[in-house]
């Protein structure tokens, strides 16, 4: 796996060993961040379930000041912190290892705020609805953000969750990104 795009373009991304994660495809990591792309200079990006990375670490190559990547599992924050580390990005990207939601918690309570939210969480976890219900209270989420749920076609997230309002979805195969906008 590769960044695709932006000033880390062709740099090779370590994955996490075995099948607890599923990394995003390079397709539908393109079309996410090329939606993202009007949005990434606005603040910071958080990346919830971000595995080894490769979203935020896109994030950041193409123009996310800073991020903040969410991981609990240990074979994908080693690769996660690799990646980091290889591509110098430790002044712009901090690693938090917890489960997601309360992650978000913690995060809300600092009075983080954050101009865009991926969640990419197991596709057949409850622990995507309970971190994407923490993220819908709005607490961590800057004025007009964006949140993107990358979830199983079968699966779709509430179409209004909390504060958030769906903006589109775009569906690739098995594979679905629902956006949502929060209020200004």
């Amino acid at each position: 796996m590769r960044v695709l795009a932006g000033d880390l373009k062709g740099q090779r991304l370590e994955t996490a060993a075995g099948s607890a994660t599923r990394p995003t495809g390079d397709r539908v990591r393109i079309a996410c961040l090329d939606t993202l792309m009007p949005f990434l200079g606005r603040g910071p990006f958080l990346d919830l379930f971000a595995g080894a990375g490769a979203v935020g670490i896109e994030a950041l190559s193409r123009g996310a000041p800073d991020a903040v990547f969410v991981e609990v599992g240990a074979p994908a924050l080693r690769a996660l912190r690799d990646n980091i580390d290889r591509l110098g990005l430790q002044a712009r990207a901090r690693v938090v290892r917890d489960d997601a939601a309360r992650a978000v918690d913690a995060l809300a309570r600092a009075d983080e705020r954050f101009a865009v939210v991926f969640l990419d969480p197991p596709y057949a976890s409850p622990r995507g609805a309970d971190a994407l219900a923490a993220v819908a209270t709005g607490a961590v989420l800057a004025p007009t953000a964006i949140v993107v749920v990358q979830h199983s076609t079968k699966s779709p997230p509430s179409p209004s969750p909390g504060v958030l309002t769906l903006w589109k979805a775009s569906r690739f195969g098995e594979t679905t990104l629902t956006f949502f906008r929060a209020a200004a």
